[in-house]
């Protein structure tokens, strides 16, 4: 089979603190971080993953975390370079790294240009301090600022701005206030997305008093507006972007694309040119564990079952608001689309998405009840 394209994400586990909202496989910063030991096993991970190439280049790649802006250009220039060299990147590979305004110095993100990464994704959340502190964040809206501009500067191809709404206390003006000085920064790219509590944080076991769902609404759709009139695009659930400045590696997840992933608790799926089987791999969670030299990196890897990939694959796809090709389907899951006929006549019914004769696109009410339409493929 023709396989799709290959991307590579790279987990840098440790951050100066662990935020009440996370629930990423991160670990606050206990004395210095060993970072050319670190650096070393995700090189010796990467080579025990070789055989998961296939013989293609790297499409992009994600560096995210934790804080992966704790680590120096120096690192990165030696990954990359142990990346380029084993395995070649594909040209224009997208590289992000993601960056917490609150670990920024002055010249970091020149260092990480020079290291070759060309994309920085910079996690603001919120442009007031009383939300900040509230979600647990290093940084102030100062730190926020400079983190944007020392990016501009820096000669990047593109750069993110994170944002979330929806977070404890707040209004819709609140909500709409901080979209609009993320706007005012002008990044090529800004997610923009909900603060949701997930099991296992420490949101969870105290939960925050959060807006009310008629006010959600109303910061959904404001907020939409306010993106739409300065220029950015939406193109997934959470990502707008000017045209042309799309995330090259968010796209290769949506569109059932391939990734290996290495570093503590980083996940991979990879799809057998031979046999269509695709298998997802998790590695080894702790960083001590992680870097013991007697275990593998891997910790266990799963192939996907025959009655999961329709669902799997929608539910990746369905996220995005271009339309999808029908023949994808077949050509990523190896399935006969004859078996969701029932699922996607009911989402047609509904009003949940539309269909041509060569492509499927999610309406915007299908957008709006994204379950409601990815429960039909269960």
């Amino acid at each position: 089979m023709n396989l799709p394209p290959l991307s590579l994400y790279v987990h840098v586990p440790w951050c100066v603190q662990k935020c009440p909202y996370c629930d990423f496989n991160s670990h606050g910063q206990k004395g210095e971080i060993p970072e050319a030991e670190y650096v070393q096993h995700l090189i010796d991970d990467l080579k025990a993953d070789l055989h998961l190439v296939q013989g293609r280049k790297i499409h992009s790649i994600f560096i995210g975390g934790g804080t992966p802006s704790l680590l120096t250009g120096a690192a990165y220039t030696r990954l990359l370079s142990e990346v380029k060299s084993l395995i070649g990147l594909e040209d224009n590979c997208e590289i992000t790294l993601e960056a917490n305004p609150g670990t920024v110095e002055t010249g970091r993100f020149k260092d990480y240009v020079k290291a070759g990464i060309n994309r920085i994704s910079i996690g603001v959340q919120s442009m007031q301090n009383d939300k900040l502190k509230a979600l647990g964040r290093i940084h102030g809206s100062d730190e926020a600022n400079y983190a944007a501009e020392q990016a501009k500067e820096a000669g990047l191809n593109s750069f993110n701005l994170d944002l979330m709404h929806g977070l404890p206390g707040q209004t819709l003006d609140d909500a709409l206030g901080d979209l609009k000085q993320i706007i005012a920064l002008n990044p090529p790219h800004i997610s923009w997305y909900q603060l949701t509590i997930e099991p296992n944080t420490q949101f969870a076991s105290k939960p925050p008093t959060l807006p009310q769902d008629e006010t959600l609404w109303d910061i959904q759709e404001q907020g939409q507006e306010l993106l739409a009139q300065a220029g950015y695009l939406q193109y997934e659930i959470s990502g707008y972007a000017k045209p042309g400045y799309q995330c090259q590696h968010n796209l290769n997840y949506w569109r059932f694309g391939d990734y290996i992933g290495i570093g503590c608790g980083a996940h991979g799926k990879v799809t057998d040119a031979n046999t269509g089987i695709i298998t997802r791999t998790e590695k080894v969670k702790h960083p001590r564990g992680y870097m013991d030299l007697i275990k593998p990196y891997l910790f266990k890897s799963w192939q996907v079952e025959q009655d999961d990939l329709a669902f799997e694959f929608f539910m990746n796809r369905f996220r995005l608001v271009e339309p999808c090709p029908i023949n994808d389907f077949n050509a990523l899951t190896q399935q006969p689309l004859q078996s969701q006929q029932h699922a996607l006549q009911q989402a047609i019914k509904t009003g949940l998405l539309i269909q041509t004769d060569s492509h499927w696109q999610v309406t915007l009410k299908g957008q709006r009840f994204l379950n409601d339409l990815l429960e039909l493929f269960v």
